[in-house]
């Protein structure tokens, strides 16, 4: 199965620094990050492992859980947090699942599905595409894909702002524009007509186009 925002997202079993869960389970009503790694001790990765762990609480504010993924054992993603805290000032505290046996990079599209054999004696280079990002509403449905080569970090803040956005969109009819920031103003969309919006935001709003209306942040 293609995964495309709108999918449901695969359910899966797995091992993890925290114990063994069931993704869907674990997720329950929160939202969730499932970001992946294509090898233990990996530069890059490394550095992105700890600006997680110094972001997870505006994650936990936003009821959005993090998890990340690697193909290597569990055991070493316990040494390879001692790396991280050691040199990123930070100590990754959200599940690591250790994906030997490849099952979740394969049913997440991350490596193909008739790749064979286990994590052993796989290298950075064979893995470069388990360099993903999914962002999983609590109705467990895929909102974001992202996917980054492996000399390229990820922008973490980037994604907490996605995530503000999503939420925002959610519950409200709105859309956000370009570089949208919390507390912006946001465009309200094509589905409600110019007299609903009146009723809707009595503070009155700014029309460019009949398509293009902003509006202050619902939520300020």
């Amino acid at each position: 199965m293609t995964l495309t925002i709108g999918s449901l997202a695969p359910n899966f079993r797995a091992n993890t620094t925290q114990g063994e869960i069931d993704f869907h389970e674990w997720i329950g009503d929160s939202w969730c990050i499932l970001f992946s790694h294509p090898k233990d001790f990996t530069p890059v990765c490394t550095t992105e492992l700890g600006y997680m762990a110094r972001l997870e609480p505006e994650f936990a504010k936003r009821n959005v859980k993090i998890i990340g993924l690697s193909v290597d054992p569990v055991d070493q993603h316990s040494k390879w947090a001692d790396d991280i805290e050691e040199t990123q000032g930070f100590r990754p505290n959200y599940p690591m699942i250790g994906d030997t046996d490849l099952n979740v990079s394969k049913l997440y599209n991350m490596l193909p599905v008739a790749t064979e054999g286990t994590s052993d004696g796989r290298t950075a280079m064979d893995n470069k595409t388990v360099r993903n990002v999914f962002v999983l509403g609590p109705d467990k449905t895929v909102r974001l894909i992202l996917v980054y080569p492996m000399t390229t970090g990820r922008n973490f803040d980037e994604i907490l702002r996605v995530v503000d956005s999503m939420q925002l969109t959610a519950e409200h009819q709105v859309a956000t524009p370009v570089n949208w920031k919390k507390g912006d103003e946001v465009i309200i969309v094509p589905a409600v007509s110019d007299a609903d919006a009146e009723k809707k935001y009595p503070q009155g709003f700014r029309k460019l186009k009949p398509y293009l209306r902003y509006v202050t942040d619902p939520t300020q």
